[in-house]
This record gives C-alpha cells, sequence and structure tokens, in this order.
C-alpha cells in the first residue's frame, strides 16, 4: 500500500485550509452514503455553515478519544478521511438535524486544531484517486466482485428498497466504486476497513475484498 498522496500539478490547488472534521467511528469512503443525526452545537453550525457555504466537511475515524469529545478528553483522528457533501437536510419532531451526506475525495491531514467551540478544523491536502486495474487475474476478480454487489442491491432493493446504503447511479462497472460498496458492506473490522479506504490501487482493494468473500463462501 502506498502512503503518499497523488502528486498533483499545483500542490496548493490540493490544500484545504480550516476543513471542519467531524470524528466518527465509522469510515467513509468516496461514494458512500453516510446518514448523520446532529445534536450538538459545535456540528449543528459546522453544517449550517457547510449548506450556505456549499462546502464540504472532512469525515475521520477516530483514533482515540470520543465523538462527543470535551477538553479533557479530546478526539484524535486518524491521518487519511474523506470529504462530505451534505445532498439532503431536514429537522425530525426532537429537533435533531438529520443530513444525508456523500463521500467526494479523500484526503491527509496535515495538521489540526482544536476551536474555541470544540469542533476540530484542520488543514488537509487531496489524497489522490485509485490508479486502474491490471492483469487478467485481477479483472477476472473484479467481475466477480461486481456480481456479488449486484446481487447484494438486488436483494436490498426487494426487502428494504427505502434503506438502500448506496446512492446512485450504481457503478458497476467501475473498480474504484464496486470495491468501495464492498468495503463499506462486508463485516469487516473497522480499522481494516480503514487501511482499504486509504489503498490508491483499486486492485488491491478488489484483492481483499475478494479474498474475504471467497474465505467466507460468499463467491
Amino acid at each position: 500500500m502506498s502512503s503518499n498522496p497523488a502528486n498533483p500539478a499545483s500542490r496548493e490547488a490540493s490544500v484545504l485550509a480550516d476543513l471542519p472534521l467531524f470524528p466518527l467511528h465509522t469510515v467513509l469512503f468516496p461514494g458512500g452514503l453516510l446518514p448523520l443525526k446532529i445534536f450538538e452545537a459545535r456540528y449543528l453550525d459546522m453544517a449550517r455553515g457547510c449548506l450556505r457555504e456549499n462546502t464540504p466537511f472532512g469525515v475521520c475515524l477516530l483514533k482515540s478519544g470520543h465523538e462527543i469529545a470535551s477538553p479533557g478528553d479530546p478526539s484524535v483522528p486518524e491521518s487519511v478521511g474523506c470529504l462530505a457533501e451534505i445532498i439532503e437536510c431536514d429537522v425530525d419532531t426532537f429537533g435533531l438535524l438529520l443530513v444525508q451526506a456523500r463521500g467526494t475525495e479523500r484526503f491527509r491531514l496535515l495538521s489540526h486544531r482544536v476551536e474555541a467551540s470544540n469542533l476540530l478544523v484542520g488543514t488537509a491536502e487531496l489524497y489522490g484517486d485509485d490508479r486502474p486495474l491490471q492483469g487478467a487475474e485481477t479483472l477476472a476478480k473484479f467481475g466477480a466482485c461486481a456480481e456479488v454487489l449486484e446481487r447484494i442491491i438486488d436483494a436490498i432493493k426487494t426487502r428494504e428498497p427505502e434503506n438502500l446504503p448506496f446512492v446512485e447511479p450504481f457503478l458497476l462497472d467501475d473498480p474504484t466504486w464496486v470495491s468501495n460498496r464492498l468495503s463499506e458492506i462486508l463485516p469487516i473490522p473497522m480499522r481494516s476497513r480503514q487501511k482499504l479506504m486509504e489503498l490508491l490501487d483499486a486492485g488491491a482493494r478488489i484483492d481483499v475484498v475478494h479474498h474475504y468473500m471467497q474465505h467466507h463462501q460468499l463467491l
């Protein structure tokens, strides 16, 4: 696995300053759906700012600490996360802000700080896109993974069409999309899921999820 972000033509253009961060006990992948129930003042203000300015926030898996942090118990995020854009927003009867967010691009945190509101804010560099698939064996594994994912989607559509955990369109011919969705839905440990999200090689992620499904007789 490579840990270096892609080398963009303009490093300056790839750096995001003052990115609001939402550390969670989950891993968001590009293209992934993230439902949130927001009630803390700092995150309510964050969501309002993102909606007003049409800007993303950053989602990071918690490395240590808690989602509801305090001055004496800070939230420490993993260094690689995913930008999230708000695609739906509503308020329920209890005053909670109900947000549907979608993952867009990965980033690497260069630094982060805690604001007076206790909101984490970071300086982040865009992480880069997956390298394309190479080799007949990897392509065959991708085909098998795409078939399994299509069956999963069809089963959920039949059983719980209102609770589909993926955002359309379904890009079943895209190795990154397929491997990301399987990484989200397979019951793998959260730290392993984080490592899968960090991979810059779509083929490597396909290899891992294919091996997992083969080992658990899902193929």
